[in-house]
């Protein structure tokens, strides 16, 4: 009589599959972290920028002068983005992800740390607002370099039926950034009074410097992904210029990542600065009213990007991302009217409702851009598509709202040019395949 056969013993697998599991949200919080501190540092920047920066460095007999020299060197960061994803995504496709996470954290710390060290104008006269030029393009590299990496080390570690998901994660970092710094900068406003416009305003950028530290400790505990360790375990590292690669063979999935990604961070300035600035300058909203509208909307766009991950997961990142974009088209009738009623309440709403059409497009965007290149190139197309959006986007939007709210005494024009610009986005997401179900390992 024939010996029964044992079944096959599946503890194995299963604890492997566990292990990855662990892993994956292990990765998912570490980008989540790291994001939140470059983005605290760069939102920080954006608000001193439009409450102090202007008489700070650049004293003018003209407010709206030095107001929009500030501005401008907020978009100056914005135009050294592209750069920092052009070299970040090189070494990321060549030497590995995790690496890059790293560097970005450091540089973003110590231009962080250093803005706050600066003398002002009255001090080192025209130097000043050049060293501050200085620093700011190196936060712009930081965060070109950062976006990227950390995007793709969540999608390329999640479960295939997870990726908007845990791709959601370091998109997380933008409104908890946004609330770390706002918080601090209320915190510092009311414990140093009138102090704040001479010396306040330096300790939030100097506490910059612990949240780094905490940064890199996480993340030098995730590992490498498992896409690209199996990448160049097959192929080796590329011999070829990633650039060049995705300039010639992705040229369509590249112009489609940066026309997606222009009204996320479009209306992510609008809420998050735009409206520090223009809010005080027409002094239609005191500093603490603004600040606490931006806290606020931060924690929903928090919760909605996550829930918008989800949704992307089972419905597909095309369709969630549309209705995002949509409804930015919608929001720019009908965000500035109601934030200049006066009303604290229907300025609050205008924030709440842009915020939820924003995450709706932003949640998904991660995994909606990490599909669309293979995994030897997937850094550099993903970076530079990104990093060129904003630029079109989010960087002018501070300078070019400040410059229409000048030329046409008002805000409405604003309001259409963020119409215009989430229209091409909803376009280019029309235009963008569904990938839900594609292998990243064969994209």
């Amino acid at each position: 009589m024939p010996l029964e056969s044992s079944p096959p013993d599946t503890r194995p697998q299963a604890d492997a599959a566990r292990a990855r599991g662990r892993e994956a949200r292990r990765v998912a919080f570490a980008t989540f972290v790291g994001t939140a501190i470059e983005w605290y540092d760069f939102f920080l920047y954006g608000a001193m920028a439009a409450l102090v920066f202007g008489t700070l460095f650049f004293p003018a007999g003209d407010p709206q002068v030095s107001q929009l020299a500030a501005l401008g060197t907020f978009t100056v960061g914005f135009i050294a983005r592209p750069l920092g994803g052009i070299v970040a995504g090189h070494f990321g496709d060549r030497v590995g992800r995790k690496r890059m996470l790293v560097l970005s954290l450091l540089l973003m710390g110590v231009a962080t740390v250093g803005v706050g060290l600066l003398p002002t104008y009255a001090a080192a006269g025209v130097a000043a607002p050049a060293l501050l030029v200085v620093l700011r393009i190196m936060q712009g590299l930081a965060v070109g370099a950062e976006w990227g990496g950390a995007a793709l080390m969540a999608v390329e570690h999640a479960p295939p039926n997870r990726r908007a998901l845990y791709g959601a994660a370091p998109q997380l970092g933008v409104p908890v950034g946004a609330i770390l710094a706002n918080l601090i900068l209320l915190l510092t406003s009311a414990l140093t009074g009138d102090a704040f416009a001479t010396w306040g305003w330096r300790v939030p950028f100097l506490i910059s410097v612990v949240l780094v530290l905490v940064g890199l400790v996480v993340r030098r505990q995730v590992s490498e992904s498992p896409l690209f360790a199996e990448a160049v375990e097959k192929a080796g590292a590329p011999r070829y210029n990633p650039l060049i690669r995705v300039l010639t063979k992705h040229p369509r999935s590249l112009l489609r990542a940066v026309f997606a990604s222009i009204a996320s961070a479009s209306w992510g300035y609008v809420i998050l600065v735009f409206i520090l600035s223009y809010g005080a300058t027409a002094k239609i909203y005191s500093r603490p009213a603004l600040l606490t509208m931006i806290i606020l909307a931060s924690v929903l766009q928090a919760g909605a990007m996550l829930y918008a991950g989800l949704l992307a997961d089972r419905a597909g990142r095309k369709r969630v991302a549309l209705y995002g974009a949509l409804g930015q088209v919608a929001m720019g009738l009908a965000f500035f009217p109601l934030f200049d009623s006066g009303v604290f309440w229907l300025a609050l709403l205008a924030c709440l409702l842009a915020s939820i059409a924003l995450s709706a497009q932003y949640g998904p965007l991660p995994a909606l851009l990490a599909e669309q290149f293979p995994t030897e190139v997937r850094y550099t197309g993903v970076s530079v598509g990104y990093m060129f959006g904003n630029i079109l986007g989010g960087g002018l939007v501070p300078l070019v709202g400040a410059a229409l709210v000048a030329a046409t005494g008002t805000s409405f024009s604003v309001g259409l040019y963020m119409l215009f610009l989430s229209v091409v986005t909803a376009v280019a997401v029309l235009l963008t395949p569904e990938t839900a179900n594609v292998r990243l390992d064969e994209a």
